[in-house]
Order: C-alpha cells, then sequence, then structure tokens
C-alpha cells in the first residue's frame, strides 16, 4: 500500500469514526426526547429529574465531536464531499444539543407540573398527538443521516409542516381552556411551554435533514420551496 493509499485509509476510518460518533450522539438525544415526554405525560418527577442530569451527556458528545471535526479540518484539509461531511457533522451535532436542550425543558416542565400536584388533564391530550409527530420527525432525521437517504430525509422535512400544524390547534385549545377556567393558567402555561419545546424540536430535526441533502447533493436547500428541491435533486 502506498502512503498515499494509508493516508486516504485513515482519513476513511475517521470519518467513519465521527459519524459513528454522532448516530452515539443522536440515539441518546432520541431517549432523552423520549423519556421526556415520557415523564410530562405521566407527570413523573423522578424520571424529569433523570432527563435533566443526563443532558450534560448530551452535551459532553457534542464538545467532543465539535474537537474532532476541528482537528480533521486543520490535519486533513479536506475538500468536496469530505469537506460537506464535516461541515454537515458540525451542523447536526449542534441541532442535536439543542434538541437535547428542549428535551430537558419539557422535563423541567413535568417536574414542576408533579411537584404542584398537578393532573395531567385529558384537555391536554393533544399533546400527545404532537409528541408523536415530533418523535417520528427525530427518528425519521437519524435515519437519514444514518443511511445518506435523501429521500426520507425529504419526506421527514415535509412532516414539519404537520407539527406546525399540530402545535397551533394544541396552542388553541390550551388558550380556551384557560380562559375557561382561570385556575388552570399556571398548569396550563407549564403545558404550553412544553409544547413549544416539541416544536422546536421537530425544527431541529428538520434541520438535520436539510444538512443530509446537502451532504450528498452538495445543495443548500434552507429557505426553498420544497417543491423546487424535488424538481432540481430529480433533474
Amino acid at each position: 500500500m502506498s502512503s498515499n493509499q494509508h493516508i486516504s485509509h485513515e482519513f476513511d476510518e475517521e470519518l467513519e469514526q465521527l459519524r459513528n460518533k454522532v448516530l452515539k450522539m443522536g440515539g441518546l438525544v432520541e431517549k432523552q426526547v423520549r423519556n421526556a415526554i415520557s415523564a410530562l405525560t405521566r407527570l413523573d418527577a423522578i424520571e424529569g429529574v433523570e432527563v435533566c442530569q443526563n443532558d450534560h451527556q448530551v452535551n459532553t458528545l457534542e464538545v467532543g465531536i465539535d474537537e474532532d471535526c476541528v482537528n480533521i479540518l486543520a490535519r486533513r484539509q479536506p475538500a468536496a464531499s469530505d469537506l460537506r461531511m464535516v461541515i454537515a457533522v458540525i451542523k447536526t451535532i449542534t441541532d442535536l444539543e439543542r434538541i437535547g436542550d428542549e428535551a430537558e425543558r419539557i422535563a423541567k416542565m413535568a417536574v414542576r407540573i408533579a411537584e404542584e400536584d398537578g393532573i395531567f388533564h385529558n384537555r391536554y391530550s393533544g399533546i400527545n398527538h404532537l409528541a408523536d409527530h415530533v418523535q417520528y420527525m427525530v427518528h425519521g432525521s437519524l435515519n437519514a443521516f444514518t443511511r445518506m437517504d435523501v429521500d426520507e430525509a425529504i419526506v421527514i422535512k415535509k412532516a414539519d409542516k404537520k407539527v406546525d400544524e399540530e402545535y397551533k390547534l394544541l396552542m388553541r385549545s390550551l388558550i380556551t381552556y384557560m380562559m375557561e377556567d382561570p385556575r388552570t393558567i399556571s398548569e396550563t402555561l407549564d403545558v404550553a411551554q412544553a409544547a413549544r419545546a416539541l416544536e422546536r424540536i421537530g425544527d431541529h430535526a428538520k434541520n438535520i435533514c436539510e444538512y443530509v441533502i446537502y451532504l450528498v447533493h452538495g445543495k443548500n436547500i434552507r429557505h426553498v420551496n420544497m417543491e423546487e428541491v424535488e424538481q432540481d435533486l430529480l433533474k
């Protein structure tokens, strides 16, 4: 094996290790989201506290992967698709870290409501539908990143519209509940904050899908109509 081939093989291994670290971080973040939603819907303060305590693991992974990317950029000076990979990883871990932050925010709301002897009323059930859509987006965006699957990335990106619709419906319902019974205002506002956190998680999952498309096709599709994106990619 020549020197250049050896260096190329080492670089490929570094990129594969980098990708695996992102997937590890993604798995942890997905678990954090799942547990935070569970803590909220069951008003389980213990589970909520655990989610908050585990957030540092997400932050540690993000810092470590970011340092790996900086080292690769400095030592390898990648170009073309390799450079896009490193850039996509840097952007992806930023969104994953923010998803972790939103999961922690949901967990804090769960703990607060539970400690005040609140009840997860049937009138809050709309948040379950929102949570289902958001978890679908997080899982799908990570799948798309794992397989570099542009088709799935497009499907998940489109799903953000449904999340936005569910969020708006839920917020209208929560406002109605507070107007009908002012005694529920404090508790309902906490649920509303958790709903907002879920909506933001959907946005971050959508961003990850955009990075997948950028990585595979080298196209920045932020702020571009999805119909135009699909027509462009099918050319």
